[in-house]
């Protein structure tokens, strides 16, 4: 009579404590509002992350509006300098600017000479030329060319040493007004059968003004241009570029009438509340996957205790929140996109570049992330399921049909670029055949092929007919198939209220509702010794 009471007694333990496991993790899949209704917990991540949304939104639109000004200033500076420096320039000729006899090449380099040295009385814009320690930076004209070189096409012999030697000359901005037209008395001959390059590298200052419109300090901008005239295929055609690197920099003395610098220091408030929001996001973030990873341990080994069985990888991955990962990574891109900010508007830092990739990316995680709180909603939340289902089959599917576009790439950049603009290179190729699959531009890649010769034409017309017969009548109708296939799945699951794991099948057993008031105890009393020992006790 003993024993069966104490067997009782130790079975009617047992289920309270795997009640009490399983109503802690039906908990712990709660979302924040059904968590608030079971123990009156306060959704304060939730609150925050719609904080966030809105701040970090703000953020991204001051910036990039600070950010398009400096970009379109760079932009139109270059284009002024294309227009100033390189004789008879036409913006369409943009990108097929060349030269084709010696005396063009002179001609070119002398005009850039004499127009830098002129360049005060020329140019409409605030430009003045670059100086070090209160000295002008100079032109400098700098030749490459082979070091020595013997070549005889008629004879078809040559003899060439491909080291490549550079002989540069430098030019005052200050010998220009005594002696005039300068680039004319210059002692400079160029060796056009050795000749590789002709660079030009000058210094140009300036202050972009246009931002005081906007409530912001000017900064003061060194051009550092070169003009590069690019022989080194050494076939008659000599291209001709422009290239600017720009430094941002404070300027050293200014005042702007009406300004106290106030807009510039509620920005610096703002960015640092931005900051703290997504720390303490971080923070609040990273404790939740933290107690995930602790609740997969304890499910694992409560399952070998109880039942006997081992857990399986899809169910133990279901304690990692990927909202809460993704969530880190935007914490993180946004706080050190902030701090880069914050040395930029401080004229500490001039990585615009950068700053916009962590500002920009951290902002669309945060945007996706809203999905999310979507999913709170039965009706949205197929759209998430689905995306999680299909993905680890999409990734398969997409490594095979990989394999087959990769192989299309290949024999189109190698059999093709000689004839085709849009094969010339690798990633030329990668962009015309991805554009192929979605129907763009059909009809020009059939076409720019008609006028080659007819072995290559015949293999053109095999290689697109088959390239878009297989992606876009097979792979692409198979990758739509697969995903339409999942969410189907997903949809006749929810439908039938069926679980789809060993996990959901193990919660779906407490029919306890958030409101029932089951749930208004501390986690502490609700765990339970896992351990053999324990529940052998």
């Amino acid at each position: 009579m003993e024993d069966s009471q104490s067997l009782l007694s130790a079975h009617t333990l047992e289920s309270k404590v795997v009640e009490d496991f399983r109503r802690r993790l039906k908990y712990f899949f709660m979302n924040p509002c059904e968590k608030y209704r079971a123990r009156g917990r306060k959704p304060w991540k939730l609150m925050l992350q719609i904080v966030k949304i809105v701040i970090i939104t703000i953020q991204l639109v001051t910036f990039g509006l600070s950010n398009e000004m400096m970009v379109t200033f760079k932009d139109e500076n270059l284009m002024a300098f294309r227009h100033l420096f390189l004789k008879g320039y036409k913006d369409h000729r943009l990108g097929s600017y060349a030269l084709y006899t010696k005396a063009d090449v002179y001609d070119h380099i002398y005009y850039v000479v004499n127009r830098y040295t002129g360049l005060q009385n020329l140019t409409v814009g605030n430009l003045a030329y670059g100086k070090v320690e209160g000295k002008y930076m100079p032109l400098t004209l700098c030749q490459e060319l082979y070091r020595n070189s013997s070549i005889n096409p008629g004879n078809e012999t040559f003899d060439i040493d491909p080291r490549v030697d550079k002989d540069c000359i430098s030019i005052y901005p200050v010998q220009s007004l005594e002696n005039g037209s300068l680039a004319t008395q210059l002692d400079f001959s160029l060796d056009f059968r050795r000749l590789l390059s002709v660079n030009i590298y000058l210094t140009l200052k300036t202050i972009n003004l246009q931002t005081v419109r906007h409530h912001e300090l000017p900064d003061c901008y060194d051009f550092h241009i070169m003009i590069m005239f690019n022989n080194h295929a050494h076939s008659g055609k000599i291209k001709v570029h422009v290239e600017n690197d720009v430094r941002i920099n404070e300027c050293r003395e200014w005042s702007v009438e009406g300004t106290s610098g106030k807009n510039d220091y509620l920005l610096l408030g703002f960015d640092s509340v931005v900051i703290l929001a997504c720390f303490t996001s971080l923070v609040l973030c990273t404790r939740s996957v933290i107690n995930g990873i602790q609740l997969q341990f304890e499910f694992n080994t409560f399952f070998n205790v109880y039942y006997n069985k081992a857990v399986t990888w899809t169910d133990r991955m279901e304690f990692v929140n990927g909202w809460y990962i993704l969530i880190i990574v935007s914490d993180t891109l946004s706080i050190a996109g902030s701090a880069l900010k914050i040395g930029i508007q401080t004229k500490f830092l001039t990585n615009y570049d950068v700053c916009s990739i962590l500002l920009g990316t951290a902002t669309m995680l945060v945007w996706v992330g809203v999905i999310r709180y979507l999913g709170f909603f039965k009706k949205y939340n197929i759209l998430i399921l689905t995306l999680r289902a299909a993905f680890p089959n999409v990734i398969r599917f997409c490594c095979c049909a990989a394999m087959i576009y990769l192989g299309y790439c290949f024999c189109g950049w190698i059999v093709l670029g000689p004839y085709h603009d849009k094969f010339r290179t690798f990633d030329r190729v990668t962009e015309c055949l991805f554009s192929l699959i979605n129907g763009d531009d059909m009809y020009a890649t059939f076409l720019h092929m008609r006028d080659k010769s007819y072995m290559v034409w015949l293999f053109s017309r095999v290689y697109l007919y088959s390239f878009i017969s297989l992606f876009i009548y097979m792979v692409l109708s198979l990758f739509i198939a697969l995903i339409t296939d999942t969410y189907e799945t997903i949809k006749h699951h929810q439908q039938d209220k069926v679980p789809v794991s060993q996990l959901q099948a193990f919660i779906a057993e407490c029919r306890d509702q958030p409101e029932s008031g089951r749930y208004q105890t501390d986690e502490e009393s609700a765990s339970c010794c896992l351990s053999p020992s324990c529940c052998c006790g």
